[in-house]
């Protein structure tokens, strides 16, 4: 009787707006979502997304690693330690990787997947490659800008598919359709984001894929973006169209 009077009072409180229920402050699930920013990035330019899934219950560690000081197998093994200092093994994991964050993804999840991982989300990765990739990478200031990993997403594959393995989980894929950089948009086949084609996207075992109408460079902060992701680590699904 006194435990229900207690939630009684509670409810009553949070209708006054005495007492919060914000899931901000008191996480819903306690479930744990890795982010990994793009190349040439930082943890900043995946703020609103963490944000957004730290408003929605999720503990997020959004990481920063040097994705143009090293090859993509180096910034792997670095990525992955930094990832098992952080993360508890009582509750799931999940990932979501924005451009080459979604290369490094699936190269660490091949060769040092977590126990408890959940469901993982790739936002405009190029699973095989880009053919801006392939048009500079023999250019000095792109290697300088860039470096060792931006010589490696080229179309061939510059020989890391070892290196990400086959996708044995839970992974959907949210593709860009819009461009702001018609130049490297001249260099891509079909449909594309500015630096990735759609196509490019697609990676097989993939469970889930869907087109969002935004631009590479701002994807993280697209807020229909920001939900597909969402949608996929709760559900396994994206939202219909």
């Amino acid at each position: 009787m006194l435990n229900l009077l207690k939630r009684l009072s509670l409810a009553i409180l949070g209708v006054l707006g005495i007492v919060s229920f914000s899931s901000a402050q008191t996480p819903l699930n306690g479930e744990q979502v890795v982010l990994l920013h793009g190349i040439a990035r930082s943890a900043s330019h995946m703020e609103d997304l963490e944000q957004f899934l730290e408003d929605k219950g999720y503990t997020v560690y959004n990481l920063n690693y040097p994705s143009t000081e090293h090859s993509l197998e180096k910034l792997t093994s670095i990525v992955a330690a930094e990832i098992a200092r952080k993360i508890s093994a009582d509750k799931p994991v999940h990932f979501i990787g924005y451009s080459m964050g979604g290369i490094v993804t699936r190269a660490v999840l091949n060769k040092f997947r977590p126990d408890n991982l959940g469901r993982v989300v790739q936002l405009a990765s190029p699973n095989k490659g880009s053919e801006v990739a392939d048009f500079l990478k023999d250019n000095w200031l792109y290697e300088k800008v860039y470096g060792p990993a931006g010589k490696q997403l080229v179309t061939d594959g510059a020989g890391i598919d070892e290196l990400l393995g086959k996708v044995d989980y839970e992974l959907g894929v949210v593709a860009g359709t819009f461009s702001i950089d018609p130049i490297s948009s001249s260099l891509i086949p079909g449909n594309d984001d500015g630096k990735v084609s759609v196509e490019s996207t697609k990676v097989e075992g993939m469970k889930d894929h869907v087109l969002v109408y935004s631009s590479h460079t701002f994807f993280p902060q697209n807020e229909e973006v920001q939900r597909h992701a969402l949608e996929f680590i709760r559900n396994g699904v994206f939202i219909k169209q």
